[in-house]
């Protein structure tokens, strides 16, 4: 229980040194309000946008992209790795041009993806999945090639089927390699979802930051900013509270 207080702990006090240093900034040293605005008119103008119906939809629009660009290329990324880690010839061929695919810058790739794939939510995915795949991908074969031989010696004194070994034996010793993969992965799907955002379309948080721009809201755009870091956060919390959960077999109990 010590061990998951004190993150929160640490983000608190940390948000709360932030929140006195803006305070500070746009307040008694006098920085004007279109450049900074103070926490309580961004506090303000959230409330407001949301007792009247208009932040939800934007919030759960780039929530709704980050789930499904998270969840497909965390699977995908799961599969290959494996598939990988089963058939070494198939590394040996692809393991390389996967890696220079990577290093493609993908804000470059973004106008391409959205002429390939137009403007609608199919483009959007599509850019979040080529930032989630990879990482995932990565720490998922980590994890798979770390696993202890004896495992698989266990697997043929049981007589299991590819399938069992791997929901049975192969996909849990390989978890600690795949969370570091799709936690890394959580945050490019934040930033994938904004970018996508940015590029097209009238609706999430990134098209607010857009918006907010162009029109001088000062107020909007760091309240845009801030939801987005604080859905990070949350991300981020969720993510470690389902690893805690799902490996609590690899850790002591903690009194």
């Amino acid at each position: 229980m010590k061990g998951r207080i004190k993150p929160v702990l640490e983000y608190s006090a940390a948000l709360l040194v932030l929140l006195a240093a803006w305070w500070y900034v746009s307040g008694p040293m006098g920085m004007p309000a279109y450049l900074l605005p103070s926490p309580a008119s961004v506090a303000e103008l959230l409330w407001s946008m949301l007792m009247n119906g208009k932040l939800l939809p934007h919030l759960a629009f780039t929530m709704q992209n980050i789930v499904i660009g998270l969840v497909v290329g965390s699977v995908f990324g799961v599969l290959l790795a494996y598939a990988f880690f089963k058939t070494p010839a198939l590394s040996d061929y692809l393991e390389g041009p996967l890696v220079v695919i990577q290093t493609a810058p993908k804000i470059a790739l973004a106008p391409l993806i959205i002429i390939w794939f137009g403007l609608g939510l199919t483009a959007k995915i599509v850019l979040i999945f080529s930032l989630v795949f990879f990482p995932v991908f990565a720490g998922a074969l980590a994890g798979f090639r770390s696993i202890d031989s004896r495992l698989h010696d266990l697997a043929q004194l049981m007589n299991l089927s590819r399938f069992q070994r791997f929901l049975r034996i192969d996909l849990p010793a390989a978890l600690p390699g795949i969370f570091v993969g799709v936690k890394i992965g959580a945050i490019q799907a934040l930033v994938g979802a904004i970018l996508a955002e940015w590029m097209s379309g009238s609706d999430g948080l990134g098209y607010l930051m857009t918006f907010a721009t162009a029109t001088y809201k000062t107020p909007l755009l760091f309240g845009a900013v801030l939801l987005t870091a604080f859905l990070g956060l949350a991300m981020h919390a969720i993510l470690n509270e389902i690893e805690a959960r799902f490996l609590s077999w690899s850790t002591p109990n903690e009194h």
